[in-house]
């Protein structure tokens, strides 16, 4: 008891102390000589109350599909700000009665309280009653959670235990009550305090407890949620209902005591007493909003898209950090039809749970001024849990550590027709072996063979649908290697070639571990450019198509339709402007020699899928097969699948059904058309579903 009491007069000291310094403060703002205050301090507090009354709170960005439909929110407080005017009265009540029940009456500072507090704590050691006003509590909870971004850090110097930040809590207190009416500042606390499980303000409390609406909150509900700003993690109804019940309760009692129930003691304690008899009236599952791409509207499918747009995002001028806090809406270019295509079909081929084999596939939309990504897809689900085959890089989108194969030899053909070397219905030779002239192998010359019988000779068209090695090679001499390579930039492979080295990797700012890709090839005078073995994007690849098919221009693979900020207004974004990349007339020649890929050949895959429509088309294997690739498209859709092995030690995929790893057996290896061009097709007769049958364009003679 002794002791009680002693803690108590020593608390009953400390706070007699703080209530004479804050009256000095607030009648003497500029104590130099006992370092209480300066001048440049009260111009802090002037700049933070100015602040305070006009805050800009962070809150949620909602990520859209093609359709306006949510399919992601990125957030660092999940926050629904509302007006004074959707918000109950019982609410507004609830809070003043057991955070500050003269709220009306003090003005920033409740010095009747802090006295009470300090008598209090004369008697029996305690200090709850009076310490902080609301107001006090906005400015403290607006410096943490706004200021401070929530950090651990920012919280502990808002909440720290000091005659100095006490002042300046209490001098930007009493500012904001000239500057501010009563209820804009409880408008204004209730819509920064947090509220536990994520939830920050009471329209996302509301949301997430009750499944409701600020202005609909019962006495009961309205009591928890105002009993929960008081150790929300404590408190969390969610974990401990017993807990929450208890406080509820006790905020039931304030509210009584201060004539929230009206003045007739009886009737109010009979409503008291009928309040607390409530049930907790939580919803079974708390309404969390899901936060990022792994809990996008449907994760598994979705995510690999949603990661790729905050990629692009923010090379166009948005960081994440502005994106989980600006509270944007962003309109994207995805189809969810064409997505859920895009992920069944490559499951179909390659099941998820097929260890070490990652099955990929990218669409975009051809367009002579944007290029629209509508799907990202992959057998793989988006997540974190890589033992349930789940991988949170988006596979789809970024360079993989595999090569296209033989579908690089579409940039030897265009290299070649540009350069009046050939053109699509003219002979070019075909031996069944070929030492270059031009590319060596290390110190020996550089030879190759075919994989299959050839023809001696054969149209370009035909050679495109078949793939003869060392037609491309011969071809790849006489356009010239750098020429080629830097077709393949042109034309879209833009990160294969330059913003990778030659395992794959990102390059490194200062280029210590550089070249990239394609200068490594142009350096070493690498013939097998055109054989594809080289990492490569599948987006990029998708995008190669439509460009293409867009006459030649190429645009960058956009995810993005518009971004408007929390006030509707456009934000302009920092994107690449599209480029002719080749002469029209070339790009058209090329896609008609591209067409004969699914005819007698070719691959029989678009047959067996029933295809009866004009595309480009390009099968491709790298000679190790440890990956596999088909890209083509229409004049309405573009798009590219990848199959490769994605485990920590890349083996030879096998043919199977499902294919299947298969260490070194080279000799059982899979083909393009036997993995990656099904699933294209597949995806593909779902998403032009209802689209007119559009031929190729025409050929200018001079590149027949």
């Amino acid at each position: 008891m002794f002791a009680a009491r002693a803690t108590g007069l020593i608390k009953l000291m400390g706070l007699c102390l703080m209530a004479g310094v804050l009256v000095a403060a607030m009648l003497f703002p500029v104590v130099g000589g006992l370092g209480l205050a300066s001048n440049r301090a009260a111009d802090t507090v002037d700049q933070t109350s100015g602040e305070l009354t006009k805050a800009e709170l962070p809150l949620v960005t909602t990520v859209l599909d093609m359709h306006g439909q949510p399919i992601a929110y990125l957030y660092d407080q999940y926050r629904i700000p509302v007006p004074s005017e959707g918000i109950s009265d019982t609410m507004k009540a609830a809070i003043i009665a057991v955070e500050d029940k003269r709220f009306f009456e003090h003005k920033g500072v409740d010095w009747q309280g802090i006295a009470r507090a300090a008598a209090k704590a004369g008697v029996d050691g305690e200090t709850t009653q009076g310490a902080s006003t609301l107001t006090q509590q906005y400015v403290k909870n607006y410096l943490a959670f706004v200021v401070g971004k929530g950090s651990e850090e920012a919280y502990e110097k808002a909440t720290e235990a000091t005659i100095g930040r006490k002042i300046s809590e209490a001098r930007i207190a009493t500012q904001l009550e000239q500057k501010m009416t009563k209820d804009e500042i409880l408008t204004a606390y209730l819509n920064v305090v947090p509220f536990g499980n994520g939830a920050y303000g009471v329209g996302a409390a509301a949301r997430t407890y009750f499944d409701t609406t600020p202005d609909k909150l019962t006495v009961p509900q309205a009591a928890m949620l105002a009993g929960l700003v008081n150790e929300p993690s404590r408190l969390n109804p969610g974990s401990d209902v017993d807990a929450a019940i208890k406080r509820r309760n006790t905020v039931l009692d304030r509210m009584r005591d201060n004539g929230a129930f009206g003045p007739d003691a009886k009737d109010a304690e009979e409503k008291a007493a009928e309040y607390k008899a409530a049930d907790i009236g939580v919803v079974p599952d708390l309404k969390l909003l899901p936060n990022g791409c792994v809990g996008a509207g449907d994760g598994p499918v979705y995510g690999f898209f949603c990661r790729y747009l905050i990629d692009y995002l923010e090379k166009a001028g948005l960081p994440v950090d502005e994106l989980r806090r600006g509270g944007y809406t962003i309109s994207t270019t995805m189809d969810p039809v064409a997505t859920r295509a895009a992920k069944e079909a490559a499951e179909a081929q390659v099941p998820k749970t097929q260890p070490g084999i990652a099955n990929a596939m990218a669409v975009v939309e051809p367009g002579p001024d944007r290029h629209r990504v509508r799907a990202l897809a992959a057998n793989r689900d988006f997540g974190n849990n890589a033992d349930a085959g789940q991988s949170a890089y988006s596979i789809p989108a970024e360079v993989t550590k595999f090569g296209a194969g033989s579908i690089y030899k579409v940039f030897t053909a265009a290299s070649a027709l540009e350069r009046g070397i050939t053109g699509i219905d003219k002979q070019i030779d075909v031996p069944k072996t070929y030492t270059s002239r031009v590319y060596k192998n290390g110190s020996k010359p550089y030879t190759v063979k075919n994989a299959g019988n050839y023809k001696e000779k054969m149209t370009l068209t035909e050679a495109l649908a078949q793939s003869p090695n060392t037609a491309f090679i011969i071809l790849e001499e006489k356009a010239g290697l750098n020429n080629v390579v830097d077709m393949a930039h042109r034309l879209g492979l833009r990160e294969s070639m330059q913003g990778v080295n030659n395992e794959g990797n990102p390059l490194k700012p200062d280029g210590s571990n550089g070249p990239s890709q394609g200068d490594t090839y142009k350096r070493d005078n690498s013939g097998s450019f055109t054989l594809g073995a080289g990492p490569t994007s599948v987006l990029e690849l998708a995008n190669v198509s439509a460009t293409i098919m867009s006459g030649g221009k190429w645009c960058p693979p956009t995810p993005v339709e518009k971004v408007v900020d929390r006030n509707g207004q456009p934000v302009q974004l920092k994107e690449t402007p599209c480029d002719q990349a080749v002469a029209p007339e070339v790009a058209n020649a090329l896609a008609n020699g591209m067409s004969a890929d699914t005819k007698p050949g070719g691959t029989a895959a678009g047959a067996s899928a029933g295809w009866n429509r004009p595309m480009i088309g390009k099968t491709g294997t790298t000679e190790n097969h440890h990956s596999v690739a088909f890209m083509g498209a229409t004049p309405q859709f573009g798009g590219a699948v990848m199959t490769f092995t994605d485990g920590a030690q890349p083996q030879v995929i096998c043919i199977g059904n499902p294919p299947r790893l298969c260490g070194t057996n080279e000799a059982n290896g899979v083909y393009g058309g036997l993995v990656a061009a099904p699933t294209w097709f597949r995806a593909m007769n779902v998403i032009h579903q209802g689209k007119e049958v559009a031929p190729l364009p025409p050929v200018d003679p001079r590149y027949r």
